[in-house]
C-alpha cells in the first residue's frame, strides 16, 4: 500500500523532533525554578534547536497569540473540540471567577495515549503578560484551583508538535469550603450586603435556616480561636480554616460545643443552631460570616452548595476538524451566547472550519484566522456543490488560501466546468474532478 507523502512527511518530521528533544542529556535548564509542563517542552525545543526552525517558531507563537486572542466562556462550560497536527493549534478561554470558588477543570483526550495537550491556567490583571496560576500534570489533566481574588482568568490548551486528537474540556466551579450546617433541608434565607436595622447598617454575612439545634459543624480543617458572646451574635464561634488568611464566624448558636485551641476536622461539630442574641425574635438560624485583614467578605461562594452542570453538547461531532459553510446570514459571536456581542455578518455559503462544540455552538475560523461561535444548526457539510462555474483567464490558479500572494496549488484550464463549495469575500472554495480544493477568484 503506497503512503501519502503528506503523511510520510509528517511522520519524518515527528520522528526527527522526538529523536532531536530526546537526545538532549542536557541542555540550559534552570533547575531551581519550577517550570510548568509547557515550559519544559518548549525548553526542550530551544535545546534541540527546533525554537529556530519554522515549525518551533509557530508552536511558540501560537501559544502566546492564543491568549492574547482567547475566547470568551461562562462557567460552567464544556466543549470537545480538535487539534489538527498540521495547524500548529493553540487556544485559549477568557472567563470570571468569583472569589472563594473553586474552579474545576478537567480534559479528557481520544486517543488517550501519545497525545499531550499542556492545559495552563493564568490570572489576567489587565497587565501586559498574565500570571501563571497552576499547570495539569503531565500524567493528570485535572486542575482545581481556589479562587482568591474575583477577576478575569485564562485557561489555555495547546498539544505538542504534530500531535492530533479530540478533547473535551469541562470546566464547573463550586465551594471552597463546606457546607456548615449538617442538614440536608438546610435552606439560605439571607444574603451579604441586605439592608440590617432600617438599612443603618449591612448584613455582613448569610443567615442558614434550619430546625432548633441542628448541628452546626465546621467548614474546613482548623483551629477554633475564640469562643464567645455578644449582643449582636450571641453564643458565637471563630475558626481560623487551615492554611488560610480569613476567619469564620458562628453565631446566634443555642449552644457552642468547641473550646477555644481546639483542633477540628471538616465536618466536625463546633455548636448547635439557635436565636441567640439579636435573633431572638428570629426562626433558628445560623449567621454565618468570613473575616479578612480588611473586613467582612461575601461568604457564599465559599460554601453554597448550588452547582450547574454545563449544558449538554447538541452539534454533531463529525463536523469536528471538518471544512463547513453557512446556511443563510449568520453571526459571528465573541461568545457562544445569543447576546454575545458580535464580529462578523456572514454571507450565506461561507466557508470556515470547525474547531469544537459546546452547547448549542460551534467554534469556527474563517480562512483569515478569525475565531468565534456560530450556531450549529447555522453550519452545512460541503458534500455538495453551490453551483458550477466555467473559469476564465482570470480563474486559473488556484491558490491554498483565499490571498493572491498565496502558495498556488494548481493551474485550471480555461472553459473547465468547476465545483463551487463556497464562497469568502472576493474569493471562491473550489474542488476540481480529482477531489483537490482550493481558492479562485470571483
Amino acid at each position: 500500500m503506497k503512503i501519502p507523502s503528506k503523511i510520510l512527511r509528517h511522520l519524518f518530521l515527528y520522528t526527527f523532533i522526538i529523536s532531536s528533544i530526546f537526545s538532549c542529556k542536557s541542555g540550559s535548564v534552570n533547575l531551581f525554578k519550577p517550570a510548568s509542563p509547557h515550559e519544559v517542552y518548549k525548553r526542550k525545543l530551544s535545546t534541540a534547536g527546533l525554537d529556530k526552525t519554522a515549525m518551533g517558531i509557530s508552536w511558540i507563537n501560537a501559544s502566546a497569540q492564543s491568549l492574547r486572542n482567547a475566547l470568551s466562556i461562562t462557567i460552567p462550560f464544556r466543549e470537545t473540540g480538535y487539534f489538527a497536527a498540521e495547524k500548529i493549534p493553540a487556544t485559549a478561554y477568557r472567563f470570571t471567577a468569583t472569589q472563594g470558588q473553586k474552579l474545576l477543570i478537567s480534559l479528557s483526550k481520544t486517543p488517550a495515549d501519545q497525545f499531550m495537550i499542556y492545559a495552563d491556567l493564568w490570572e489576567d490583571g489587565g497587565t501586559a503578560v498574565p500570571k501563571l496560576l497552576q499547570s495539569a500534570d503531565t500524567l493528570d489533566n485535572n486542575i482545581q484551583f481556589e479562587v482568591k481574588t474575583t477577576g478575569t482568568y485564562l485557561l489555555r490548551l495547546q498539544p505538542e508538535l504534530l500531535r492530533s486528537g479530540q478533547y473535551t474540556l469541562e470546566i464547573t466551579s463550586g465551594p471552597s469550603l463546606g457546607f456548615p450546617v449538617k442538614s440536608t433541608k438546610a435552606n439560605i434565607g439571607s444574603f451579604f450586603g441586605d439592608g440590617r436595622d432600617a438599612n443603618s447598617r449591612k448584613h455582613e454575612g448569610i443567615d442558614i435556616f434550619a430546625t432548633f439545634r441542628t448541628p452546626v459543624i465546621a467548614a474546613a480543617e482548623g483551629t477554633v480561636v475564640r469562643v464567645n458572646e455578644n449582643n449582636l451574635g450571641g453564643r458565637v464561634v471563630w475558626l481560623r480554616p487551615r492554611d488560610k488568611d480569613y476567619t469564620l464566624y458562628y453565631a446566634h448558636l443555642d449552644e457552642q460545643i468547641a473550646i477555644e485551641g481546639q483542633q477540628v476536622s471538616a465536618g466536625d461539630t463546633l455548636g448547635l443552631m439557635g436565636n441567640t442574641g439579636n435573633a431572638k425574635t428570629t426562626a433558628p438560624h445560623l449567621h454565618f460570616g468570613i473575616y479578612t485583614s480588611n473586613g467582612a467578605i461575601d461568604p457564599l461562594p465559599y460554601v453554597n452548595p448550588v452547582i450547574n452542570n454545563p449544558l449538554k453538547i447538541t452539534g454533531s461531532l463529525d463536523y469536528l476538524n471538518a471544512t463547513a459553510r453557512t446556511l443563510g446570514r449568520t453571526i459571528l459571536r465573541q461568545s457562544p451566547a445569543v447576546n454575545s456581542p458580535e464580529l462578523s455578518t456572514l454571507k450565506s455559503g461561507t466557508i470556515m472550519k470547525v474547531n469544537a462544540a459546546s452547547g448549542m455552538w460551534f467554534t469556527v475560523e474563517l480562512p483569515d484566522g478569525l475565531t468565534g461561535f456560530i450556531q450549529t444548526r447555522q453550519a452545512s457539510t460541503v458534500t455538495k456543490p453551490l453551483r458550477k462555474i466555467k473559469i476564465n483567464t482570470r480563474q486559473q490558479q488556484v491558490y491554498d488560501r483565499p490571498d493572491t500572494l498565496a502558495a498556488v496549488k494548481l493551474i485550471l484550464p480555461q472553459g473547465r466546468n468547476i465545483a463551487v463549495l463556497g464562497d469568502y469575500e472576493d474569493y471562491q472554495f473550489i474542488e476540481d474532478e480529482n477531489r483537490q480544493t482550493g481558492w479562485i477568484k470571483m
